[in-house]
């Protein structure tokens, strides 16, 4: 049975649930996850985790993403992307005052760690119910601003009203905040017209596969793009177990009596993989730096 990631490459028009759910139908699995939505407007990259491979979503989710993007400046929508209604349009007097110097430099601005407001219109939950079904009710709610990070804006093209950008940020960014954020910069507002996730986790779209081209694949093909485990987290340290040891990770015994693993150099990087002999993932640890010691966070060994 296959564990893993499948780098899918999302079609405009459907939900990342649609997406899940097509390719666990395809691949005939129990269990199939992603590790970050994508709206049904926008395409990209999507890493889809099958069976076991849900379960190192979570060292997948924090990670930083790229995309690239195309705003429209001087108009405003309720979802701040083109599936929503119009709300503001800018007087074409003031796009006409806008240079390339300026949309470059607002853009630039927005580099570095700041707080931003969620989409009213997003998956984020209120009182357990999604914001966008409470925005579509009318009981539109505003969420507290977020930390995030721009680690990088590169200018693609600009061919006015429209701006081209590639974006690498944190998780949690949202591109059509971004995208509002710019235009109040300008003066103008804008709305998100196109998106694309172009690199997450170490992966590029560019070796994801179309979902149609998936879906054509016999199984033997479908099950030969997953990803294994601990290929996944290349970025991860690793300690090799002889089988021993992966006896006793079967049985969850205490790792800090083996006295083979060291703690992490850094503790902002508190996990291990731990590689059986076949080359296999058979668990995640967490250093305790409190208590000295590893404790589980994944095992994989049945």
């Amino acid at each position: 049975m296959n564990h893993g990631i499948v780098a899918i490459d999302k079609p405009e028009g459907i939900s990342s649930a649609k997406v899940v759910a097509r390719v666990k139908r395809h691949l005939n699995v129990k269990k199939v996850g992603h590790t970050g939505t994508l709206d049904p407007f926008a395409t990209g990259l999507m890493l889809c985790g099958i069976n076991k491979g849900t379960r190192i979503s979570r060292f997948l989710l924090g990670g930083p993403k790229q995309y690239r993007a195309t705003l429209c400046l001087g108009i405003e929508t309720d979802t701040l992307d083109c599936t929503g209604q119009v709300e503001n349009t800018a007087d074409p007097s003031v796009l006409a005052q806008i240079t390339e110097q300026q949309v470059e430099a607002a853009v630039n601005s927005f580099i570095g760690r700041q707080l931003q407001h969620p989409p009213i219109y997003s998956a984020l939950k209120h009182n357990g119910q999604p914001l966008y079904k409470l925005a579509r009710q009318g009981k539109a709610v505003q969420k507290p601003p977020r930390e995030i990070e721009i680690f990088s804006i590169s200018m693609v093209n600009i061919e006015m009203p429209h701006v081209t950008i590639d974006v690498h940020s944190s998780a949690g960014t949202y591109i059509r905040s971004l995208a509002q954020d710019i235009g109040a910069k300008l003066g103008c507002g804008a709305h998100l017209t196109a998106l694309r996730r172009t690199h997450s986790c170490g992966f590029s779209v560019d070796r994801a596969v179309p979902l149609a081209s998936f879906e054509s694949m016999d199984l033997d093909g479908a099950k030969q793009r997953v990803v294994p485990m601990a290929e996944v987290l290349s970025f991860m340290p690793g300690f090799e177990a002889d089988r021993e040891l992966v006896k006793k990770i079967g049985f969850g015994q205490d790792l800090f009596l083996e006295n083979r693993l060291e703690p992490p150099a850094d503790p902002d990087k508190p996990f291990v993989k731990i590689i059986d002999p076949d080359g296999g993932l058979a668990a995640v640890v967490e250093y305790d730096f409190d208590a000295d010691k590893y404790n589980y966070c994944c095992v994989f060994v049945d």
